[in-house]
Formats: structure tokens, sequence, C-alpha cells
């Protein structure tokens, strides 16, 4: 059966995840690891809310998709990887390259269209990539990164460089056709690739359950002879162990993973969009007062010898590098007007006037 609310999905989730992903040990990640993890996780949140502020004030134009909420499930499986591993975001994947180690400069730079962004300002939200920290890019198509990340880890099984491909998608994406004929292939090959699925519950204005039969993604699995697995995305210890798992398992040539983090977003799909009818104000506050990542996240990371003064000192850092990170992005460059085909694949028409 369907759950029946989003709620009642996640208290299942919840329920089995004993049974789904071992507990981490409490020494499974070194106090280095576990202050990244709450940094990574700060620097993600503080990014977002300053850019909707840049919004509101008309700094920053066009569609603009946050992922305030969704913090553990990225920071925890980036961590598992290696900074030379490959991957792939989503529309809503400011955090994505964020999680992954990127500069927070550059990235802010490329939201404002300036010439100093990691794509020249060409990019901007939903099309940014980062290589530098093996970030290939998003879209806004649904299900486009699917082919990026199998195409990607595959060319990594043949030219046996050991690196492994992460894919984000949200769970609306699990229903493009790119979901299963990238899955199938890799599971045929044994392709390096982990498949993240984001289960925020919604996708864009529609609750899962009203499209989805089965109340875990992780469930499709099955059907191409990979493991599958639910993780609490609220809990970044949880999400890493389980990728942590996946990342061993694929760069030791047995192929790939489908990991579901049950996360949710706590801004509307887009912001500035008209307000919401499809989430209840109750649904929506009691994710954000009993399930914020970053409170979980204190919890659980100070088993690591970390303090209540750590963590302040890790919040007072991620603010310092905002304010440089703002400075450098108002102070970068608009692209010049004559370079605007200078990263196309095309020539330029000439115009006779």
């Amino acid at each position: 059966m369907p759950c029946v609310t989003w709620d009642h999905c996640i208290e299942n989730t919840l329920s089995l995840q004993e049974n789904l992903v071992p507990r981490v040990a409490k020494k499974a990640v070194s106090e280095e690891t576990a202050r990244q993890m709450y940094s990574r996780m700060v620097r993600i949140r503080r990014f977002e809310e300053t850019a909707k502020g840049l919004l509101g004030r008309g700094e920053l134009y066009g569609g603009f998709h946050t992922s305030v909420g969704q913090e553990a499930s990225i920071v925890g499986a980036c961590v598992a990887l290696e900074p030379t591993d490959y991957m792939v975001g989503t529309h809503r994947s400011h955090g994505h390259p964020i999680g992954k180690g990127a500069d927070l400069g550059p990235l802010l730079a490329e939201l404002l269209g300036r010439a100093g962004g990691v794509n020249q300002g060409y990019g901007g939200s939903m099309h940014m990539s980062d290589f530098s920290v093996g970030s290939l890019g998003e879209t806004s198509i649904v299900g486009s990164g699917f082919p990026v990340a199998t195409g990607a880890a595959l060319g990594s099984q043949l030219q046996g460089d050991k690196r492994v491909s992460l894919c984000f998608f949200g769970e609306g994406a699990a229903n493009e056709g790119t979901f299963h004929e990238s899955l199938n292939l890799a599971a045929v090959w044994d392709l390096p690739v982990i498949y993240l699925c984001e289960n925020n519950g919604y996708g864009e204005l529609t609750a899962a359950h009203r499209v989805m039969k089965v109340p875990d993604v992780a469930k499709r699995a099955a059907a191409y002879g990979i493991p599958g697995v639910v993780v609490d995305g609220q809990d970044v210890l949880a999400v890493y162990e389980a990728v942590r798992q996946a990342v061993r398992r694929a760069r030791s040539g047995k192929g790939p993973t489908l990991v579901e983090t049950k996360t949710y977003r706590f801004d509307n799909h887009g912001v500035g969009l008209p307000v919401e009818h499809y989430r209840t104000a109750e649904e929506i506050e009691m994710w954000m007062t009993e399930r914020d990542p970053l409170d979980k996240g204190r919890q659980v990371l100070s088993a690591f010898s970390l303090s209540d003064e750590d963590f302040k000192a890790i919040e007072a850092d991620v603010e310092r590098e905002l304010d440089v990170a703002l400075e450098f992005a108002r102070g970068s460059p608009a692209p010049l007007p004559e370079d605007a085909f200078k990263y196309v694949y095309t020539d330029p028409i000439e115009i006779d006037r």
C-alpha cells in the first residue's frame, strides 16, 4: 500500500532503518572529518540564505531552488567520496558542489552572472559545474544527470582510474526513462556509480505517494539486481555510512548501488513562487523544528569530541568565509558582450547592418 502522508512514509522508514543501515561506530570518522561535515552543512545553509537575500534585493535573477533542509543528505554522501571522484547534481544544486568542497566565491559569482563565476557567469543557478572538485554539472531537465554520471563511470572503468560517480536525483526523476536505462546499463556492466535519490516527498507540487505505488524508490534496485538501501536523510552520519559502503563496493568493481535518503526541503519548490497549497504549515513546522539536519548534526557529531564552542567556532568561520565570497562575487565584472560565443560550439552569424 502506498503511504497516505509523507510523515507516515518517514515513520515507516525510520522504524526500518536499524535493519537497513549499520549504525556508525563512535570512531568510524575522525574528529577532523566530523568538523568537515558540520562545516559543509553550515556552508550550504548560509550560502542559500545569503543567496535568497540577494534574490530579494534584486541582485540575483531567474529561477532559484534551495537545498535548505537537505544538507545532511548532500554532505554525508559527498564526504564519503575522494576529491577526484565525480558528482552530478540536479536543478536544486547549489548545495552539491559545496558538499563536494567547492569555493563559495566563484559559486556565488556564478549566481550573480559574473565573469568570476565557476562557469564565467553563463551557467547561473541551475547549470553550474566545477571540475576542480569533480562536479560535472547539473541542469534543469529532470533526470538528465543519470546518463552523465553513468557515462563518467563507464569512462572511469575503461581507464581503470578507480574513480566513482555519485549521481544525485529527486524521487520525481525516478519515473523518467533515463533512470531505468542508466541503472540497467550500470548494473549489466558493473559500473562504479552510486545513484542517490534525495526523496523530499514532493516532485515540484505533487506528493510522491500520489504518483508512486511503492513508498521507497530504493526498492526498484531489485529489478536491476543491485543493492538498494533507505536511510534517514537528516542524519549526516547515517548517510555517510550508507554511501561509504556503496563507494567501497563501486571502487572494488562490484557495480552500482541505489541509495535513497528520506529528506525534506524547507523552502517552496522555487523561492518566490506563489504561496503553497500542497503542504500544510504544520508539516513544514515539524520538519524545521524537529528534523533540522543541522540540529541533528550537532547531536550526532558531538560524539566526536566536538563541543558547543567548537560548533560556534565553525559557524563563525563560515560567516567570515561568506563575507569574503560575497565581496568577491559583487566585485567580479559582468561577462563581456563580445565573449557571448566564446563557450559555445558555433560560429557567430554575421549580420549585415
